[in-house]
Order: C-alpha cells, then sequence, then structure tokens
C-alpha cells in the first residue's frame, strides 16, 4: 500500500517559489488506479515524486508503512516500485533478452523471457535477440518496457502517460496490453493519464488539478463526470 501525506512540491520561477503540488493526501491500495488531469495540473510530476525522481519539499511517502520520503529512484525499485518513463530509454547493444533478465533479478531462459513477450503481445522469435535502439518503434518499445515490469512483479508499477509518442494503431494494442496486465499483475498498477480509454480500465480514478487533489471514487462514479465536464477545471481531460 503506498500513502502520500500532505506532499507539497515547489519549484521556484523568477525568483520566487511556485507551488506545483499542493497538500496531497492520497492513499493508493486498488489493483489498477488512474491518477488524471488537464495538461499542466501537476499529474507527472506527481508520478516522478512517486518514483523518487523529484523529493517533495514536504510531506511524507510510505510503502506498506515504512517511509521511503528520502530514497532514490534505485533504491525504491529495490522496495518494490517501478516506473515507466513517458518515453522508454533505448539501450544500443543490449538486446530484448537482457533487459527482461536483468529486470527479472534471476538468470532466466529464453523460453522464460520469451514468454513474457508474448503476455504483451509480441510474438517473441522476432523480438527476443533484437537490440533495445533506434529500430524499434515507441509502440514496441512500450511493449518491451511492460514486459520488463511484468518480470519484476513489483508491489507498485507506476505508468507516467503510457499513450505518450505513439501512433493511433500502437495505442489500440497498448490498451489490450493493459487489460492483460490488469488481470496478470500481482501488485498495484498506477497510470498517470487523460487518456479516456486508459482511464476506464481502471478500479479507482483520482483528479488532480491545479496541483489539489480533487476527486477521487469508482470508476463508475467519476469517469462519467469528467466526460460531462462537472468537475469544474477538467475539461474533458484532452482526450
Amino acid at each position: 500500500m503506498l500513502e502520500l501525506q500532505h506532499i507539497c512540491y515547489d519549484v521556484e520561477q523568477d525568483g520566487e517559489d511556485k507551488g506545483i503540488l499542493r497538500d496531497i493526501d492520497l492513499t493508493i491500495d486498488e489493483r489498477f488506479v488512474a491518477i488524471t488531469a488537464p495538461n499542466g495540473g501537476g499529474k507527472s510530476t506527481l508520478a516522478k515524486i512517486i518514483a523518487g525522481i523529484y523529493t517533495p519539499t514536504s510531506g511524507r511517502i510510505l510503502l506498506d508503512g515504512e517511509d521511503i520520503t528520502g530514497l532514490d529512484i534505485t533504491q525504491r525499485a529495490h522496495r518494490g516500485v517501478s516506473f515507466a518513463f513517458q518515453q522508454p530509454v533505448r539501450f544500443k547493444g543490449l538486446t530484448v533478452k537482457d533487459l527482461i533478465t536483468l529486470a527479472s533479478g534471476k538468470n532466466i531462459g529464453v523460453p522464460e523471457a520469451c514468454n513474457y513477450l508474448s503476455e504483451v503481445g509480441l510474438c517473441a522469435k522476432d523480438y527476443i535477440d533484437r537490440e533495445v535502439d533506434g529500430s524499434l518503434s515507441g509502440g514496441e518499445l512500450k511493449r518491451i518496457e511492460i514486459a520488463m515490469i511484468m518480470a519484476r512483479g513489483t508491489k507498485l508499477s507506476v505508468f507516467d502517460e503510457p499513450e505518450a509518442g505513439i501512433d493511433l494503431w500502437s495505442f489500440s494494442n497498448l490498451i489490450q496490453v493493459f487489460e492483460h496486465l490488469h488481470e496478470k499483475i500481482n501488485g498495484s498498477i498506477l497510470i498517470i493519464s487523460h487518456q479516456e480509454r486508459i482511464i476506464q480500465l481502471a478500479d479507482e480514478i483520482v483528479v488532480v488539478s491545479g496541483g489539489e487533489l480533487k476527486h477521487r471514487g469508482s470508476t463508475e462514479e467519476i469517469f462519467p463526470l469528467i466526460m460531462a465536464d462537472t468537475l469544474g477545471s477538467c475539461p474533458v481531460l484532452n482526450k
């Protein structure tokens, strides 16, 4: 379970402190949670704070009761937090099997690595020995990254705008992968997104606007309000 307690994050702008996040109190204990917001609402900043890329100006972050506020992204990874970037990193010289093996933390064989690729809809024989370089599309990289997270089997998997930078065909396939991930993964999934088809997959929706937590509730409760544009400063969330 992840607990955010009174999280604030400020940046200096023109010699003054600007509040990006303001007193965020949030507990993540559902299987699949979507955090959404208008552009500039603070959702990606919140994802980076959870992952340990940014350190909050004030407040605490607890993972299963342990205070992880001062831990960096590597230390949090060891505690069971995975983070998927908007633009996955390319690793020239490393193969897909290399990355899945590193992610799993053990020396897995080709058949097991191939199983993870199959889980995300990739033909294993076409990808297992490919380098993770510029020859792979954005959609392919997103699927490989998800396969790595499945291999890790962490307590919390955070995806920061997974729809970013991929074409419509890849996006449609990505939706199917997330549906499958929801069924397969044992820990919690936290997706930062403003895409309605991704948001609809969640068990719970959290709405952040102007750096503040505005609404949270079941998808059945919150999603119709978003689509009806009744959440004040959340105009259909840039679908």
